[in-house]
């Protein structure tokens, strides 16, 4: 697999919103990716996502999905129960389009230990894997680094969790920079690639999942997505630092512009590799 470029729902210049119009356009836009944003809730039905597979495979078009944003597996009862469902739901119709990954905010800290909460969604994480093994459901779980202290998503939490067989990070280099101001440099984001290499081995740059857009931030951390010619976001050395691991898998562009800025990061990269004589 090679690393490929596209765009979080279906783009903004598709004849239609849906996905089936979204990964036509997609793949008129030579992009090679999009992911089923069920931030909403999972509205598709089976049909539909049958249909969804057949188009995606017919045009070569690899999918993820992104589970809904209302989750929360650091919750009590019925809260913890419908965020556990709300997973399960995503992982089913996604395991019909086709997808490989659902994307997954976790939850947050509260006024926990990041200890204790780490320790709380992983078996909730593992429960959730059990029963999607039990129903034959064989897909990724990744869960999202985040762009605010308040969540759960650092790094080292979303590395770490992946001692849970068939989870995966999905490594938002944008989220990453919003909490400090930092990891915006060639080199910052190489460091952030050797530590997936380190804790994964090869195999973990051979099948990422990566969020990028621009990103407005505060002390406090991620604000809003920007467009990347609004943004400090130095895209053109994230590109850098994929050729220099070589990196392979899916990155996802959320800039508010999705498909531009998709195109843009994808045109960057692939001067890097093959400069224009």
């Amino acid at each position: 697999m090679s690393l490929l470029f596209g765009t979080a729902g279906t783009p903004r210049s598709s004849r239609g919103i849906d996905s089936i119009s979204g990964i036509r356009r997609v793949h008129e836009l030579g992009l090679g990716c999009m992911e089923l944003e069920f931030v909403r809730g999972v509205k598709m039905g089976e049909k539909t996502a049958r249909k969804v597979f057949d188009i995606a495979q017919q045009l070569g078009i690899r999918l993820s999905v992104h589970a809904p944003y209302y989750i929360n597996l650091n919750a009590e009862g019925e809260t913890l129960e419908a965020s556990k469902e709300r997973i399960l739901n995503s992982a089913r119709i996604g395991h019909i389009c086709g997808a490989k990954s659902v994307v997954i905010h976790a939850g947050f800290i509260q006024k926990q230990s990041r200890e204790a909460v780490y320790e709380k969604i992983k078996k909730a994480i593992v429960e959730i894997k059990e029963r999607l093994k039990s129903e034959g459901v064989d897909i990724t779980l990744r869960i999202e680094t985040m762009g605010r202290g308040s969540q759960f998503g650092s790094l080292e939490e979303a590395l770490a969790i992946t001692e849970v067989g068939g989870v995966l990070p999905c490594i938002d280099f944008s989220h990453l920079h919003a909490v400090t101001g930092k990891n915006n440099s060639r080199e910052e984001f190489a460091s952030i690639l050797a530590r997936v290499e380190e804790k994964l081995g090869r195999r973990g740059l051979d099948d990422m999942h990566i969020h990028v857009s621009g990103i407005e931030y505060s002390d406090k951390g991620e604000k809003n997505h920007l467009i990347f010619a609004e943004s400090d976001f130095k895209y053109k050395e994230l590109a850098q630092a994929f050729v220099e691991f070589d990196i392979k898998g899916m990155v996802i562009c959320e800039s508010p512009n999705l498909e531009e800025d998709a195109l843009v990061l994808k045109r960057e990269y692939y001067s890097i590799i093959k400069p224009l004589p």
